[in-house]
């Protein structure tokens, strides 16, 4: 069976990434530690892995309700602790009474220091407190090299994943019926918009999939894929539930309030 036909084109090397992980674990008997995958990349690791054979896995992002999550790949007669996925919360501290810091600035900043996303797990923002998760080896680098974040000087301290701000955003669960699984065609679902208008926000720049700008509106949608269109806010595919008789796909969706 040809494992490829059931992902994307696109995703043939992070299926090879896994499955040479998968190997590693299998031949060496050792744990294996993956950067933070976005929630597809972890829905793809899952399907590969499986549930009953000697390897096992696990996901751990900081804090129980993150989207970004590392994976720990391990023999099953081990057991995953929190501490092994090598987690450090980071706290933006910054003059609030002057400046607000979003989300994007903080992502910006990041990347601008050279590193992968992957190395990067969830920013959290609320009432004027900033804080993200990066992967442990690198903390000392950016303690080092983060200095301002837009235009505030900042300050950052390493704190226990313990103190990260609570996420109480809760996703709003609905089935509908599309007759693709084309984006111009999801988007126009689950958002309730014309086919035409779907692809002219994917045209003007305002679409992304899983936090990288798309712009094909032929792209399939698959379960996990996080999709954002700016100024409607975020849904996650959570199951595809197959066909109705009338050749219709059943998707499962999460919308974030």
């Amino acid at each position: 069976m040809n494992i490829y036909q059931h992902f994307r084109p696109e995703e043939r090397e992070y299926i090879d990434q896994v499955l040479n992980w998968k190997n590693y674990v299998e031949i060496q008997y050792t744990p294996k530690l993956t950067d933070f995958l976005d929630p597809r990349e972890q829905h793809i690791l899952k399907m590969l892995i499986g549930e009953h054979g000697e390897v096992n896995y696990k996901f751990f992002g900081g804090s129980p309700e993150v989207e970004r999550r590392r994976a720990l790949i391990f023999p099953e007669y081990l057991t995953a602790t929190e501490e092994e996925f090598q987690i450090s919360l980071f706290e933006i501290h910054y003059p609030t009474k002057f400046v607000t810091i979003e989300h994007r600035q903080v992502l910006g900043t990041l990347m601008s220091l050279g590193l992968k996303r992957g190395k990067f797990g969830d920013i959290l923002n609320k009432d004027g407190k900033c804080q993200f998760f990066a992967a442990k080896e690198i903390s000392d680098y950016i303690k080092s090299n983060v200095e301002t974040i837009g235009r505030a000087g900042v300050k950052l301290s390493e704190t226990d994943i313990k103190n990260a701000i609570p996420i109480n955003e809760l996703l709003l669960e609905s089935e509908l019926t599309v007759s693709s699984l084309r984006l111009d065609t999801v988007i126009s679902g689950i958002y309730h918009v014309s086919r035409q208008k779907s692809q002219l926000f994917i045209q003007q720049g305002l679409v992304k999939v899983n936090w990288t700008l798309t712009e094909n509106p032929s792209f399939e949608c698959g379960v996990g894929d996080m999709i954002s269109v700016r100024g409607y806010g975020r849904v996650k595919i959570l199951a595809i539930e197959g066909k109705t008789k009338k050749e219709k796909w059943r998707i499962n969706v999460g919308k974030h309030k």
